[in-house]
This record gives structure tokens, C-alpha cells and sequence, in this order.
């Protein structure tokens, strides 16, 4: 059977760092801007090299320092966003020959009687 284990994050969209701006120059031939949103695709990528995968994505006006979030309120502008990421625990599922040899094996009438 399947079993999953799940991950929520705040995510910013910064290009504060040279690496950040290099990379985004770079892979999509465009000025970087302060709060491009693909400055979060190599933690991103690195997140899905680790079997993660982005279920969930929105943006958020505001993170608190207790870390909940402003619904309301005169921000109009933000570069925060929630995720839910989730992938399978290890050991958790079979390839797809090996489960329908399995239900094979269950399904057998039992010989010999």
C-alpha cells in the first residue's frame, strides 16, 4: 500500500543572491528582477531531487512572527507563498509488475486437495 509523508513551507521569491540572478539570467534569457518567482526553482529542484512534489501553492499577503498568516489587510504585494509538498515513504509501494504479480498469487485457486 501507498503511504505518503507530507511537508508544508513558506517559500520567498528573492533574488538577493548572485548564484539566484546568474541562474535566472541564465535559464530564461530575462533581467532578474527583486522578487522573480522563478528564484525559487533551484530549492525547488532540490526539494523534488529528494522525492518532493508540490501539491499545494498559493500566495500569502504576510507570514507573522508566529508564523501564521495576514488575509486581510493594505498589502497588496507579496513575494510569500505556501506549499504543500508531499512524496512516498520508503518502501511503501510495489513497481507495477510486482503488485499484479501479487494479485495473481491471491487469486490462484490453491491445488492438491
Amino acid at each position: 500500500m501507498e503511504k505518503w509523508e507530507y511537508m508544508t513551507r513558506f517559500f520567498e521569491a528573492r533574488a538577493n543572491k548572485k548564484e539566484i540572478r546568474t541562474f535566472i539570467k541564465e535559464e530564461f534569457d530575462k533581467k532578474p528582477r527583486a522578487f522573480s518567482p522563478e528564484a525559487m526553482i533551484p530549492e525547488l529542484n532540490k526539494l523534488g531531487d529528494e522525492g518532493w512534489e508540490i501539491i499545494h501553492m498559493e500566495p500569502v499577503a504576510r507570514v507573522g512572527g508566529k508564523e501564521d498568516v495576514l488575509f486581510d489587510g493594505d498589502y497588496r504585494w507579496s513575494n510569500v507563498y505556501f506549499c504543500v509538498l508531499k512524496r512516498r515513504k520508503p518502501g511503501s509501494w510495489l513497481p507495477v509488475a510486482s503488485a499484479a504479480a501479487a494479485m495473481q498469487q491471491q487469486t490462484k485457486p490453491e491445488s492438491g486437495d
